[in-house]
């Protein structure tokens, strides 16, 4: 991210936030949860502290989700007007949030990079997929249900899920 603080907003424009920290981690998720929230093959995830990240107008509803992975419940904040899915609160991580990028005004203020982004659920990718060489992967989570984090696999070359 860069300096300056970043922004979002609903499709509406009735629900914005801004964002005045750098993300603590991006994740790529191809779990069929972020499939079906994003309609499309997955979900890029910038992970903030909920301290960093202010609403400036409006009030999103919460639809409340057990994840099928940790068990945890996951909150899903969305616009009630036009039905935009704006971040993600987490029962798991207490203190994150993770905002849905395509909310961002700026996508460029989020920089992915193999330090800070990782790719998971690979298992559930769609055909076609292609993972850029140098990122951590894990064909579902990251770590186990205590937290334990798990190996990743790194590519050194472009990788196309198959």
């Amino acid at each position: 991210m860069n300096d300056a603080t970043t922004t979002g907003r609903c499709l509406c424009g009735n629900i914005s936030y801004a964002v005045d920290a750098p993300a603590d981690w991006i994740t790529v998720c191809s779990c069929k949860f972020c499939q079906r929230a994003t309609g499309g093959s997955g979900m890029i995830e910038p992970i903030f502290l909920r301290t960093a990240c202010h609403l400036l107008t409006g009030e999103p509803a919460v639809y409340d989700h057990v994840s099928g992975g940790s068990g945890k419940l996951v909150q899903v904040h969305f616009c009630r007007d036009c039905g935009t899915k704006l971040w993600l609160t987490f029962e798991r991580w207490p203190d994150r949030l993770g905002l849905y990028s395509g909310t961002l005004d700026n996508p460029d203020d989020i920089r992915m990079t193999p330090e800070n982004t990782k790719f998971i659920f690979l298992e559930s990718a769609r055909s076609g997929t292609l993972i850029p060489p140098g990122f951590k992967t894990y064909p579902a989570q990251a770590a186990t249900a205590d937290g334990t984090p798990l190996p990743p696999e790194i590519f050194d070359t472009v990788h196309e899920i198959r």
